[in-house]
């Protein structure tokens, strides 16, 4: 029923859309007037606005500055599953760069919630990324997608990327991409590969606990499946599914701040209102990402909160990979760098940098660890400290160990 209410809301959505689509028309021909045309002009825009799409946004990134001169970039799936595809941003140069599996989070968004991390990272490095599907549209035939299965796809990706490639895990899969490098540290895998870079991901929820940790262990997993869980109604591709949904999960993240996303459609509003149009495509570009989620599937949600929030299966190094527990003392030739955020309120400070201690044969010499003043979660990997202050220390340890 919640999935079925949900998409009747969507419709209804779509409708008060074609009003506002309607309304603009008739009122923006009258902006240069003033008020009140141009205030009728931003409510209509504001209505055009109204809902959430599941529509995959595009990357936009047509090219890149490598050195001097501009180069084109296209997008080329390598490899496609039901669930995922090993997209690669794909530069015309002839100059070897480091190879990076970028692994983006399966957490209500599409993998395109990293666009700046990519824009930033493509001049110096041969870029690849997860690119998530929405589960919604995953028929029910292709099977389940769970915790080992996310795993099984990282090490499938790195194997068909080659030796030599280094991973940069975005929040939520830092724990998936620990468990993939040791599962290949110690089946001696060559693809294993030769760096990962941990960005504000919960490995240890014990420590710091925020918001997201409390909630996470306020209830028994079976309240999480009970009351979180939905079944895709027919008209959609993966009709019959269990999923999270990813307008559940947005509504949990627009929840933790309110005040905050209610500022910015009124300062949106107001923007549109008084022509500064600069300031609104900024507000709009930023909420385009944000309302367009994605559908997870319910054994890798469920999977997660017990494993991750709830066991601290992997802070204990107790964590298994298809039915076999992995070391990941085992990591001792995959080099070690994780960030944090100092304003972090979703994976607070300490969560991530506990790697280290689990990774315990790792020579100090292939560790490193950063902490960003001044930032919050989404600081860590985009924004004006990511490109300034954050990025070039994740280069330069990514090419000493290239």
């Amino acid at each position: 029923m919640l999935y079925d209410a949900f998409d009747l809301q969507t419709d209804m959505a779509a409708q008060t859309r074609a009003w506002g689509r309607l309304l603009n028309d008739i009122w923006s021909p009258w902006v240069a007037w003033g008020e009140p045309a141009t205030w009728m002009s931003a409510g209509a825009r504001m209505m055009m606005r109204t809902g959430l799409t599941f529509a995959r946004p595009p990357y936009g990134i047509e090219s890149v500055n490598v050195g001097n001169r501009s180069v084109p970039v296209s997008e080329e799936p390598v490899e496609v599953t039901p669930f995922g595809t090993l997209l690669h941003f794909k530069k015309d140069i002839h100059t070897e760069q480091p190879k990076v599996l970028m692994v983006a989070p399966m957490s209500g968004h599409f993998a395109t919630l990293l666009r700046a991390t990519v824009r930033t990272m493509l001049p110096d490095h041969d870029v690849y990324i997860t690119d998530w599907h929405n589960a919604r549209d995953v028929p029910l035939s292709e099977g389940k997608f769970g915790f080992d299965d996310y795993v099984g796809h990282l090490i499938q990706f790195l194997r068909t990327m080659g030796e030599g490639a280094h991973l940069v895990a975005v929040c939520q899969p830092a724990v998936q991409a620990l468990v993939a490098a040791a599962a290949m540290a110690q089946a001696k895998d060559p693809a294993a590969p030769r760096s990962m870079t941990l960005m504000a991901g919960p490995v240890d929820c014990r420590v710091n606990p925020t918001g997201v940790n409390e909630l996470a262990n306020s209830k028994p997993i079976d309240w999480f499946e009970k009351n979180l869980i939905a079944t895709v109604p027919k008209r959609h591709k993966g009709a019959g599914r269990k999923v999270y949904p990813g307008f559940v999960q947005v509504s949990a993240f627009m929840a933790m701040n309110t005040k905050r996303h209610v500022q910015g459609h009124a300062d949106l509003f107001w923007h549109m209102a008084n022509g500064e149009h600069d300031k609104a495509e900024a507000i709009e570009t930023f909420y385009d990402e944000y309302f367009a989620v994605l559908d997870l599937a319910a054994e890798f949600y469920l999977e997660t909160v017990k494993t991750v929030f709830q066991d601290h299966a992997l802070a204990r190094n107790a964590v298994t990979y298809r039915g076999e527990p992995i070391d990941l003392r085992a990591i001792r030739r995959t080099a070690l760098m994780t960030v944090e955020g100092e304003r972090d309120d979703i994976c607070a400070v300490g969560q991530t940098m506990a790697a280290h201690d689990l990774c315990s044969d790792l020579a100090p010499y292939m560790r490193t660890h950063h902490l960003q003043a001044g930032v919050g979660h989404y600081g860590v990997f985009a924004g004006r400290r990511w490109e300034s202050q954050i990025y070039p220390q994740v280069r330069n340890f990514i090419q000493s160990h290239d």
